[in-house]
Formats: C-alpha cells, sequence, structure tokens
C-alpha cells in the first residue's frame, strides 16, 4: 500500500503534471490549427479531414512532450514545497531523498510506460498514416481544379514537374511548362495555351497543350530533339492509399528494427527508446536541482535545470547522427547522452548539498 506521504507527493506531482500537459497541448493545437488554416487556404489540405490530421500529429509528437513535460511538473512540485518549508519537515521526520524518489517514481514509471507504448507501438502507424495523408492531398492539389497559378507541383513522385503562370475562367491555361523524367529521355514542355478537363467517366484528369514545342534529350549532351506539336495531353492520375509506400525510418514496426542488421535502423530504435528512459533520467535530476529550504538561493539551479533540458534533447539528436553516419563505436549507442548529462548534473549540484557539508565537518575532526 502506498504512504501517505508518497501519495502526498504523488498526488501534487500528477496535479501539476495534468496542469502543464493541458497547457502544452492547447498551445500545440492553437498552432496546429494555425498551420491547418493556411494549409487549407493553400490547397494542400481538405477541410474535412482537418481533426483528424490534428489528432494525429498530436500524438506523433507526445512521446516527445512527456519527458520534459514530467521533468517540469516534478520541479515546480517539489519547488512549491520547498518554499512552503515541506521539504525541511519531511528532512526532520527522516523522509529524505530516497523516499521522495520512491513517490516520484510511482509516477515516473506509469509516464514512462505511456511514453513507451506511444514511441515503439503507436507512432509508427500515426507517422504512416501522417504521410498516406499528406501524399494524398499534394496528389489532389497537382489535380486540375487544384492547380493554382504562378506554382510548381510535382507528380508521380517528383517525376513531372508542371508550371502554370496564368488561369484563366478556371479552365483556361497561359504559358506551360512541364518536366517529364518517366523515361530515360527527359522531356520539357512548352505551350502559351492549354485547357483543365476531367472525364466523367474514369475521373481522370489532364492537362491539355495546345500549339507548344516538345525537347527531348539529355542534360550536359548536344544530342537533343526538338519538335512541335498541336495538342499534348499529361494525364495526372493520384494515387490509392494501398499504393503510397514511406521509405522513413520512423514509419517502421520496431520488430522490423530489432531484426534489421542496419546502423541506421538500430539508431532509429534507439532514438524511440530515448523518451521513456528521458522520463527516468530527468526524474533523478529533479531531485537535486531542487533547493530543500526557502532560504536557499534558487536561482543558479533553476539555471541548471533550464541548461539541462535545452542541452539533453539537442545531445538527443546529435548522439543520433553520430551513431548514423558511424562516429560513435556501436557498443557505446546512441542513448549515452543522457548517462553523461546526468553525471555533469551531479557533479555539479551535489557538492553543494547537505549530504556532502555533513561529511567534511567529520573528515576534519578525523584529521
Amino acid at each position: 500500500m502506498i504512504a501517505v506521504i508518497d501519495r502526498y507527493l504523488l498526488r501534487e506531482v500528477i496535479k501539476i503534471f495534468l496542469a502543464v500537459l493541458g497547457t502544452v497541448l492547447l498551445i500545440v493545437v492553437s498552432l496546429l490549427m494555425l498551420r491547418a488554416l493556411e494549409d487549407i487556404n493553400a490547397g494542400a489540405l481538405a477541410s474535412d479531414i482537418v481533426l483528424r490530421f490534428m489528432g494525429l500529429r498530436i500524438l506523433s509528437d507526445l512521446p516527445s512532450l512527456l519527458p520534459p513535460i514530467f521533468f517540469v511538473a516534478v520541479l515546480l512540485a517539489l519547488g512549491r514545497m520547498a518554499q512552503h518549508s515541506e521539504l525541511i519537515a519531511f528532512a526532520a521526520c527522516g523522509i529524505g531523498p530516497i523516499r521522495t524518489y520512491r513517490a516520484l517514481f510511482f509516477a515516473a514509471i506509469p509516464v514512462a510506460l505511456l511514453a513507451a507504448w506511444l514511441t515503439l507501438h503507436l507512432r509508427p502507424q500515426v507517422v504512416s498514416e501522417l504521410m498516406q495523408i499528406r501524399t494524398l492531398q499534394q496528389d489532389e492539389a497537382q489535380q486540375l481544379f487544384g492547380i493554382k497559378a504562378g506554382r510548381f507541383y510535382q507528380h508521380d513522385q517528383g517525376r513531372i514537374t508542371l508550371y502554370v503562370d496564368e488561369i484563366q475562367d478556371g479552365s483556361r491555361l497561359r504559358n506551360i511548362f512541364i518536366h517529364d523524367q518517366r523515361e530515360d529521355v527527359i522531356k520539357v514542355i512548352l505551350s502559351q495555351e492549354g485547357l483543365l478537363r476531367e472525364e466523367e467517366a474514369t475521373g481522370q484528369q489532364f492537362v491539355t497543350l495546345l500549339a507548344g514545342q516538345r525537347y527531348d534529350g539529355q542534360p550536359g549532351t548536344a544530342n537533343y530533339a526538338i519538335g512541335e506539336f498541336d495538342r499534348y495531353s499529361l494525364r495526372l492520375q493520384p494515387r490509392q492509399l494501398d499504393e503510397v509506400q514511406s521509405e522513413k525510418r520512423a514509419t517502421y514496426p520496431t520488430q522490423a528494427l530489432l531484426i534489421s542488421g542496419d546502423r541506421k535502423d538500430m539508431a532509429e530504435f534507439q532514438f524511440r527508446l530515448s523518451s521513456p528512459l528521458a522520463v527516468i533520467t530527468l526524474t533523478l535530476l529533479a531531485v537535486p536541482l531542487t533547493a530543500r529550504s526557502p532560504r536557499q538561493r534558487n536561482t543558479w539551479r533553476m539555471f541548471i535545470a533550464f541548461l539541462t533540458y535545452i542541452s539533453f534533447f539537442n545531445l538527443q539528436r546529435v548522439a543520433t547522427n553520430w551513431y548514423e553516419s558511424g562516429a560513435t563505436p556501436p557498443w557505446l549507442g546512441s542513448l549515452w547522452y543522457q548517462l553523461a548529462v546526468l553525471g555533469l548534473v551531479l557533479a555539479v549540484v551535489l557538492p553543494t548539498g547537505r549530504w556532502l557539508r555533513r561529511i567534511r565537518p567529520a573528515a576534519s575532526s578525523s584529521a
């Protein structure tokens, strides 16, 4: 059974954690809504899937948000208790850092397990669905009635580039440029006018160029074929959802990363492990970064906590990049930075702690 003191600490941390989490999610939702409105205005996102897209984005970002949010919640909870001399009262009753850690881990372990489930199981599916939505929306934006004047559009995995300088009456085009790389011979098609049309029977859409020029050849060579045409049609057919395949490692199932011998796959797997481990590491750092008495100056400890937060998550990406590039040996992996930050902060903070001041007088008297 959880003791009264443990329940009290647990309640304080969870209460602040939920408040900070709600505030951060509110900010994230606001930013996502602004970005979604911009995408809708640009034709890059359909209005009927905005809520679904925002929900997926939140689930995708939540594993990365949980460790810093929990770290801040623990710092705020312990800081409030220190200001009210509660930590001094705990110490007078024999409740030291070890007992404090015990109470904190009642909250830290469930949060770490939640982060592990999100990043190892759910996030690959969420990222895959997000990329499918983005890909299909881009394909739809490249369709005839989604094309806007003065913009470049890519189709067929970037092998076709289309540019229209002006659109009149919603279907007549002016100054059209097409760059086609679907075959070995690259084609450049130019026309001063064209049409936008859609076949009612099949739903397939076409760009039809009128009275233009076509250049076939390879860049850097003089072997070009130049011709003229009366009509030239280009079909723009969107990909189906099951045809969208992503090569991004964030979409790979965790089991596939484990059985893979590729170094980049292992880097992705360790990157996923970093979120749940960060919850535990930052919890270990929160207690020594908190002043135990309201008379103690807490400014420099909060400054170190801020530097810890910044360096921790900056080193996370640096360590992953070093591991992928082979700069660090395989046995070291990409999670070494957590131990490095933990050791560095403890080396800076603990020499000023009360336990060391108790040891020094004992050592002096024995000398």
